[in-house]
């Protein structure tokens, strides 16, 4: 037998039903017109930010689940034998056994949607680690008897909701109650599956009286009785579902007794599978008699294998969870740890995100297309590295990603600054604008260039309510006040103005880039691997943050710009830190590349994982090489960052590689080189263009710089080749927090990079950074209760 269940509110992403729209195109028409706007466009792109507001995201999510089922149906010809829904699913459980057709389904739950929006004042959260009755009881022994059991999702996850103030109150209870492993707070305005809801409820009411509903074609499991509905009880468990608990777990008991079950999710995500999966592993089946009446639970009988008993593993032991929320971002497939609390909460919702965590980009793709899909799929966001790629290249790993994240997951794409070489800034604006790339990170500029201007002008919407908003959002990653302070502006004038000359932008554009920052978002890195300023994070951070709060006043931006950290983060108390100093999200970079997904090669994953915090050095980057820009580079076991700084020297000291002396020449084509001069002319001249060439060569200080800097694009190249001969001029670029990790790290399965992903990397330095805030603040608790007995 097989059961179909339907999701909840909690379960909305941005991006979900792809290509359901178009195959239902009735159904589809049939919704805008119950709504009054367009279903396709909010599930889609959702460009007023309105999907995880409970008045549009229920019609959404009956919307996809519905046509996911019909979807379902029509591929494998079949029916199931009973189905089921999570509170708002449930309405798509009785679409599927007939009760009622697409758009009756769709009206109610649009009223339904619109009448628990109302709700204010309440609160809901959701306790980990605890049963049913020991939640109950401690309620009752606190006096919290303002609170209701809401959700029974599982047997140790249980949603409770009341008063906000009351719920604050639980907190401060069951955070130090035994057995409780999170308490965690859900954004929603309403009290909702309570007493609270008793108003809703008697407006829906009146509301259903109006409809007549048609005979089941398949059990329904009532998330009131979790028993089958009956054909006299659906009005009536249609309205107490309102105000009354949503018995899940008793449900799939119910439907484990039944015999050898099949449990299938249909719509969006897969919260309800690991609910699912954490109720068969840790409760016993329900056998029921005729009558529906409960017998006695199925006693679960140990399983000897090998001599040995399967014991079932601790709840404790699994510090991850599927926690069903309201107004909140839509959970992962995967369960969501407590880290998911960390960080900002727009944020996450801007981006579709579950945790507030980036991994950044690494020149040359060693952020690789594995990296970003990996990191999408985990609920986080990955930046592909486009840094010394041709056009052709990225091209193929935008295709690659976005084939990968078809359902609204997060990517990005790294923007480096190339003063040298507009014309491919300007060709992967198009490329990223042409096909669709919505986030990309700034990095290393200096100033605003046209290209990015332009990107960002095509980004950008005006709602029928006047409301500006920007579908191109862009990360700026900065080290130096001057540089946030414009991204932190609009668009200079004078570019806008030369993109509306060259109608490379409308004319309405150029007036909405007044009204916007160049920056969504702002990346503060401290001292990191590859480009840096050597930066302090506990000076740059709240300079930055307080740059940022002048910049909100100063051009009334309605919306919040968030400041996020990167730089030396490698272990989880790095991570609290960044948190504790007010960053909004945290992005990392050298730890990544010592992962599996890391497109470098293995060698210098080899040596990288040997690496302690003093194992790096600064060199000239060889992108902005003229202008003495640094990157922080691995030093121990090559001797790139001497020879790098010696060439550097070199092309400041002297005007031509006529004034260098010959011994030092020599030194550097055996040495360096490992071939003359002129085979670096004749193997770099075919990537300029004939005019660059002359010029170039006419001019002596130039030519020793093209010189110089192709044994930079040289040592990157053997790094990435892992050319054994040649460790001594690998180029690779790293910051002391791979040291710090590498530190942390031994004596455990993760010492070697071979066990090292990127997205668990991510989870464990989460989950630590949230277990040490948490500490930290009952320290500060503790210290609070001392001084009051005082």
């Amino acid at each position: 037998m097989i059961t179909y269940v339907f999701p909840g509110q909690g379960a909305q992403k941005k991006g979900m039903g792809g290509c359901l729209f178009d195959e239902f195109h009735e159904l589809t028409k049939q919704a805008d017109e119950v709504l009054s706007y367009s279903i396709r466009e909010l599930c889609l792109n959702d460009p007023q930010g309105n999907l995880n507001q409970t008045q549009f995201t229920q019609p959404a999510l009956y919307t996809v689940n519905a046509l996911s089922y019909l979807k379902t149906i029509i591929d494998t010809g079949q029916k199931p034998d009973f189905v089921a829904g999570h509170s708002l699913g449930e309405y798509n459980a009785l679409f599927a056994s007939g009760a009622f057709d697409f758009r009756t389904g769709l009206e109610l739950v649009k009223k339904r949607g619109e009448l628990m929006s109302r709700a204010t004042g309440g609160g809901m959260a959701a306790i980990i680690g605890l049963t049913e009755e020991k939640i109950r009881e401690t309620l009752l022994m606190n006096r919290l008897d303002g609170i209701d059991v809401a959700n029974l999702n599982a047997p140790v996850q249980i949603v409770i909701s009341g008063t906000k103030a009351d719920i604050e109150l639980a907190q401060t209870v069951f955070e130090k109650t035994n057995g409780v492993e999170m308490f965690v707070p859900l954004r929603t305005s309403g009290a909702f599956h309570s007493r609270y809801m008793q108003e809703a409820k008697q407006e829906f009411k009146e509301f259903l009286a109006q409809y007549h509903f048609l005979d089941l074609k398949i059990p329904v499991i009532s998330n009131v009785q979790a028993r089958p509905y009956t054909a006299s009880a659906i009005q009536e468990n249609m309205v107490e579902q309102i105000t009354q608990p949503v018995k899940w777990t008793e449900s799939i008991r119910y439907l484990m007794g039944k015999g050898h079950m099949k449990f299938e999710e249909i719509g969006v995500g897969k919260v309800l599978t690991g609910l699912i999966t954490r109720i068969q592993a840790e409760a016993e089946p329900l056998i029921v008699n005729e009558e529906e009446r409960l017998l006695i639970p199925k006693e679960r009988e140990s399983v000897v294998q090998a001599g040995g008993t399967v014991k079932e593993e601790s709840t404790k032991a699994n510090s991850s969870v599927a926690v069903l929320e309201y107004e909140a971002q839509a959970p992962t497939e995967k369960q969501v740890h407590m880290a998911a609390v960390l960080g900002d909460t727009a944020f996450k919702r801007d981006y579709n995100l579950t945790y507030a965590y980036m991994s950044g980009a690494m020149y040359r793709g060693i952020a690789s297309k594995e990296m970003v899909i990996r990191m999408g799929k985990a609920g986080m966001l990955g930046v592909f590295g486009t840094g010394g790629l041709s056009i052709a290249d990225v091209e193929a790993a935008v295709t690659d990603i976005q084939k990968e994240l078809s359902q609204g997951q997060a990517y990005g794409f790294n923007f480096l600054y190339s003063p040298s070489d507009s014309r491919k800034e300007e060709q992967l604006a198009e490329l990223f604008i042409a096909r669709g790339v919505k986030v990309i990170e700034a990095s290393a500029y200096l100033s605003i260039t046209p290209a990015l201007v332009r990107y960002r002008a095509k980004g950008l919407r005006q709602d029928e309510r006047g409301v500006l908003s920007a579908t191109h959002k862009i990360i700026a990653k900065v080290s130096r006040p001057e540089i946030a302070e414009v991204f932190l502006s609009p668009a200079p004038e004078r570019i806008v103005a030369k993109l509306l000359a060259e109608q490379l932008i409308t004319s309405q554009e150029a007036q909405w880039l007044s009204k916007v920052p160049m920056a969504d978002d702002l990346t503060v890195e401290a001292d990191s691997g590859g480009h840096t300023d050597g930066g302090v994070a506990y000076a740059l951070m709240p300079a930055m943050r307080k740059l940022r709060d002048e910049m909100m006043v100063k051009y009334r931006y309605p919306k919040r710009i968030r400041v996020g950290a990167a730089g030396g983060i490698g272990t989880p108390e790095a991570a609290a830190a960044a948190f504790i100093m007010g960053a909004d999200y945290i992005v990392t970079g050298s730890v990544n590349q010592c992962t599996v997904e890391a497109a470098t090669s293995d060698t210098v994953k080899d040596m990288l994982q040997q690496i302690n915090v003093q194992d790096t050095e600064y060199a000239p980057a060889g992108d902005m090489f003229e202008l003495g820009a640094k990157i922080q580079v691995l030093r121990r076991g090559v001797f790139f960052p001497s020879r790098a700084n010696k060439l550097y020297d070199l092309y400041r000291m002297h005007a031509s590689l006529d004034d260098i002396d010959e011994k030092t020449k020599l030194q550097i084509q055996d040495k360096y080189f490992k071939r003359s001069f002129e085979q670096v002319l004749a193997e770099i001249k075919p990537y300029y263009s004939p005019q660059d060439w002359e010029q170039a060569l006419n001019n002596p200080k130039q030519k020793m710089a093209m010189l110089f800097k192709w044994y930079f694009t040289y040592s990157s190249r053997l790094a990435l080749q892992g050319s054994e001969e040649s460790k001594v001029d690998y180029q690779v670029h790293c910051g002391p927090a791979l040291g710090a990790l590498n530190q942390e790290l031994k004596g455990t399965a993760l010492e070697s990079w071979r066990n090292r992903h990127v997205d668990e990397l991510a989870l464990f330095l989460l989950d630590g950074a949230a277990q040490r805030l948490k500490e930290q603040l009952n320290t500060i608790l503790r210290i609070d209760e001392l001084r009051t007995d005082m």
